[in-house]
């Protein structure tokens, strides 16, 4: 009997290995690439054939020994939807094709952040987003360390509409929607990227050869056991770590009252000014958890009405009650604090609001310049001010870890190889904050990642738009070092590698949050880029002033660009700001600058022999004010 139950398993199996299968990409509703030969592959029994029908072409090949397949039909004009037909010895109808144009959206969050972050910025974008024309698949995150993967891990290509298009990449929907309103084709966008990741995680294994340090730390994660008993260690530890705390939390402790209840006393807390950082204010720079409680006075006209809790951002997490209920929970430090809560929850009078904070390190508290508020029914209590607090538990930093997925190559094997035979337009690019500690590394790694994408995806002229970093972080009265600025300026520089295009966004950052909202003008940024590089319009203004040159006659230094479109301008009609002068010293020191057609003399009388310039060279130049009068900020440099 078992004899035939394993006969009849094997026959019932064999159907399955011969079926002809496709990789996800490759899938209903997907948009294909126009005037381009369009690869199609997947797998089915070593030897079959396999034949593809799309809009009146056909392409037949045979499987190979390896069991894979690939074809590719001739050009298609943008169009559809059509229908794919790609039969072997089963038959798969792939429905509602479109041919377009197809942009790979990678880098790290800023890439990734989704519309829905955005939608209380954009909720009119959001609520007109009704386009069958533009849709995006979004790859699964995996990492791989042997060799490239032959899928993806997952994704489906989804169509535009006002609930769909919350899972869109901001800068990739803005970007689209900016070409689809001028050329009228679709729109395919790939979105593979993943927060945190260094661009080396996206090198190849023979691009990382360039880079020995990183080519040995690849080698390294190759070791599975390796790989997995770190991770088992770095998941017990932050366990072990987790468990501590909330023994240690007397906030939770058994047999009291928990300080979230309405009912606890809370006279013997201390105060501190919310936003702001308990390092500042009286606790020090303790890791652990801190409760924050503060009474609210809810008028009667607020009651039972749909509520919104907004509390800025937060370092690290945090868990939030009120009057006595848990109304909502964050687990990291960068999304914002925006908490729903039903209609019930409030009540007219006294309300207790408590917040439950874990620091896992560094320094702990409320992000400074957010909103703090409850807002219901049209109106708004400011919770800004004064907040009880009590120190919940002190612990020592949580364990650091491993994090893999941006170890060299990892992602690259596991969400860009998997894409390369599918045609498309070119590459958009939002990267670098997790590359700034090592500024001097971002140019050749940069450079060598769109050579290397270029080279397998056998597209040596693939257009390559990418953005550089916005301002970032406090600022400074006095010209300083920047790893943030010497990163910008890699970027500015790899524009020398042909069919490239950089979106500035110096302008476009938020001193307190790595995530600046703004991502519309980022997107149209792109497309600006995209019109020069991708669309080949000569006409268009698709930078701001990039520097060229620089004279020195005197104690003047007369500095020369290109993108200078109609003219440059001081943005905001003030006098030129961030630009810096330094002599044979190397020792920068604030500069006075003019406009003299399309140029700018720079000079300070205090230094007579001037060596070197640099403008908007800081983490943050806010106020940096070089631009043309098509109203795009010039990029940062510093003169060689």
């Amino acid at each position: 009997m078992l004899k035939v139950s394993l006969l009849l398993a094997m026959v019932a199996a064999q159907p399955a290995v011969a079926q002809v299968r496709l990789p996800k990409l490759v899938s209903d509703g997907m948009v294909l690439q126009r005037d381009a030969p369009v690869a199609v592959w997947g797998w089915a029994k070593p030897g079959e054939k396999v034949t593809v029908t799309l809009a009146g072409k056909t392409a037949t090949t045979t499987t190979g020994p390896d069991g894979k397949w690939r074809t590719s039909l001739a050009q298609l004009k943008a169009g559809g939807p059509y229908e794919m037909a790609v039969a072997g010895t089963n038959r798969i109808t792939i429905k509602d094709v479109l041919i377009g144009d197809v942009w790979v959206c990678s880098g790290q969050s800023n890439m990734e952040t989704p519309m829905s972050r955005l939608r209380d910025k954009y909720p009119d974008v959001v609520a007109q987003a009704n386009n069958p024309m533009i849709r995006q698949f979004n790859v699964d995150l995996r990492y791989a360390f042997n060799g490239p993967k032959a899928d993806v891990a997952g994704g489906k290509w989804v169509t535009t509409t006002p609930q769909n298009v919350l899972a869109f990449s901001g800068v990739g929907y803005f970007f689209a929607k900016t070409l689809f309103d001028k050329y009228h084709v679709p729109i395919g966008l790939i979105k593979s990227a993943v927060g945190g990741s260094p661009a080396e995680a996206w090198l190849s294994a023979e691009a990382l050869k360039a880079f020995p340090h990183y080519q040995q730390a690849a080698e390294k994660v190759k070791d599975s056991t390796y790989v997995a008993s770190t991770i088992a260690q770095g998941q017990a530890a932050s366990r072990a770590w987790y468990t501590n705390l909330r023994q240690q939390d007397q906030g939770h402790a058994k047999g009291s009252t928990p300080w979230y209840a309405p009912a606890y006393n809370a006279t013997d807390w201390k105060t501190m000014k919310i936003p702001g950082y308990w390092a500042d204010q009286g606790l020090g720079p303790v890791n652990g958890v801190v409760w924050f409680r503060k009474e609210v006075d809810v008028p009667a006209s607020m009651v039972g009405k749909p509520a919104r809790l907004e509390l800025g951002t937060i370092v690290d997490s945090d868990s939030v009650y009120i009057n006595g209920q848990f109304a909502g929970t964050t687990g990291y430090q960068y999304p914002p604090r925006k908490y729903d809560l039903p209609a019930a929850l409030l009540k007219p009078g006294r309300n207790v609001l408590v917040i439950r904070v874990i620091n896992n390190g560094g320094r702990g508290g409320f992000t400074l310049d957010k909103q703090y508020r409850l807002t219901a029914g049209g109106e708004t209590l400011d919770l800004r001010g004064d907040w009880q607090y009590k120190l919940g538990a002190a612990t020592p930093p949580a364990p650091g870890s491993i994090s893999f997925q941006n170890q060299p190559g990892g992602l690259y094997n596991g969400m860009i190889a998997p894409l390369l035979p599918y045609a498309i337009k070119g590459v958009l690019w939002y990267q670098g904050e997790s590359n700034t500690a090592k500024p001097e590394e971002y140019q050749p790694l940069l450079t060598a990642l769109i050579t290397d994408w270029r080279t397998h995806w056998q597209q040596p002229t693939l257009p390559f738009l990418y953005v550089q970093l916005p301002n970032f972080m406090a600022v400074k009265d006095q010209p300083t070092e920047s790893n943030w600025a010497a990163v910008r300026d890699g970027q500015r520089r790899t524009l020398a590698v042909p069919h490239t295009g950089m979106a500035v966004a110096l302008d476009l950052g938020e001193w307190n949050d790595i995530h600046p909202l703004n991502k519309e003008d980022v997107g149209k940024r792109l497309a600006l880029a995209a019109q020069k590089v991708a669309y080949g319009d000569k006409k268009v203004v698709a930078s701001g002033p990039l520097y060229q040159s620089m004279q020195v006659a005197g104690n003047k230094a007369t500095l020369s660009f290109t993108s200078t479109g109609s003219g440059l301008v001081a943005k905001d009609g003030k006098p030129l700001r961030y630009f810096a002068i330094a002599g044979p010293d190397k020792k920068f020191v604030w500069a006075q600058a003019k406009i003299e057609g399309n140029k700018v003399v720079v000079w300070n009388d205090q230094v007579p022999n001037p060596v070197a310039v640099r403008y908007a060279w800081a983490d943050n130049p806010e106020g940096a004010n070089l631009s043309n009068k098509e109203g795009l900020p010039a990029s940062s440099f510093q003169t060689q």
